[in-house]
């Protein structure tokens, strides 16, 4: 006969199963370890080049800040070549140096903008457009300028479509990005250039609108004048 089969209790279950899961995980463990090693191995990899990445910019950015004083004054004289070049025998590198070796944090990033603005002031609209074209940083006022600064190319090279277009987009980067009223009279008197006075009326009533105590709003009503005349 038979022996009757003993009733397993709830903790005994509870046991049985820890132990089960314990070995199945061993045996897991046994079979993949070349694979979890590879795994562990990789996250740490990826951690490592995250600081390490993240500590170089920082040193970067203070690096050319530093270079960015240096240079400044030049810039700020409108002594363009020279703030792009740098001086011979000083310790002024230039922006186009700085930013070769910088760019990518965010006082790099910042050289950019003012080596596009030195390009764009000696006339060399080509390789302003590309620096800002390049900017990547992530200062909204810079952004704008950086947008605003590729409009005013443009506009020199008489598209003054894409002109109108990107004074436009540097206008809606940031409610808080000081030039916008200017933006978007620019974007305003571009679209009249080309005889779009739907989007000249809508980009220079926004003016009269949302910036009515600038200065651009003190210019608005005599371009309007021209669309309704």
């Amino acid at each position: 006969m038979l022996a009757k089969k003993k009733k397993l209790s709830k903790k005994e279950i509870q046991e049985d199963k820890l132990v089960t899961t314990f070995y199945e995980a061993k045996s897991f463990y046994g079979e993949n370890q070349t694979a979890i090693f590879s795994v562990v191995g990789l996250i740490v990899a990826i951690v490592l080049v995250v600081v390490l990445y993240t500590g170089k910019l920082a040193e970067n950015n203070l690096s050319a800040s530093v270079e960015l004083t240096r240079v400044i004054n030049t810039y700020n004289a409108g002594l363009y070549l020279q703030a792009i070049e740098g001086k011979a025998g000083t310790q002024e590198i230039g922006l186009a140096k700085i930013v070769d070796e910088y760019g990518g944090s965010e006082q790099g990033e910042l050289a950019r903008i003012y080596l596009a603005n030195s390009y764009f002031y000696t006339e060399q609209y080509d390789k302003a457009m590309e620096a800002y074209d390049d900017y990547s940083g992530s200062d909204n006022l810079m952004v704008a300028s950086a947008l605003a600064g590729k409009a005013g190319c443009y506009e020199h090279q008489k598209d003054y479509e894409s002109a109108a277009k990107f004074y436009s987009k540097a206008a809606n980067v940031s409610n808080y990005v000081p030039s916008n009223p200017d933006y978007l009279l620019n974007a305003g008197i571009n679209y009249l250039k080309i005889k779009n006075s739907s989007e000249a009326k809508s980009v220079l009533n926004r003016v009269k609108k949302d910036y009515s105590t600038s200065l651009a709003a003190r210019e608005v009503d005599k371009y309007l004048a021209l669309i309704n005349s």
